[in-house]
């Protein structure tokens, strides 16, 4: 297979589908998403998962929440670790890597990076 750099909301729905995928079937990482238990309110998150990253990629403006809130909130019922952000972008680099390649693959991954070290020091506060 021949692989191309991410172009588009098409191809960024493309990783967030795959990298769910692995989120959901990973044992230390389902518990985070047992709200997303049926395929139409995952269909639902992953399009606003693909307006997140359209918006850091691409600067859409289709994503205009704070993704930390729902994140913070989350940690208090169900706390993160440090190894949960490890496994997030790991699945994430492999979603990514899997199907595409190039100068904005490796953007993605590099604000992917980003995104986990805030949350991480945000959340677990060390």
């Amino acid at each position: 297979m021949i692989k191309r750099d991410i172009k588009d909301r098409n191809d960024i729905y493309i990783i967030v589908d795959d990298f769910y995928k692995k989120l959901l079937f990973d044992e230390e990482m389902q518990h985070f998403f047992e709200k997303f238990n049926d395929d139409a309110t995952l269909h639902k998150h992953l399009n606003v998962l693909v307006d997140f990253w359209d918006n850091i990629l691409f600067y859409s403006g289709t994503y205009g929440k704070n993704a930390m809130l729902p994140h913070i909130a989350l940690n208090k019922t169900k706390p993160f670790r440090k190894d949960h952000f490890n496994l997030w972008l790991q699945y994430f680099y492999e979603s990514v890597d899997k199907n595409f390649e190039g100068e904005m693959t490796e953007i993605a991954k590099n604000r992917a990076t980003s995104i986990a070290t805030v949350m991480k020091l945000k959340i677990l506060k060390f």
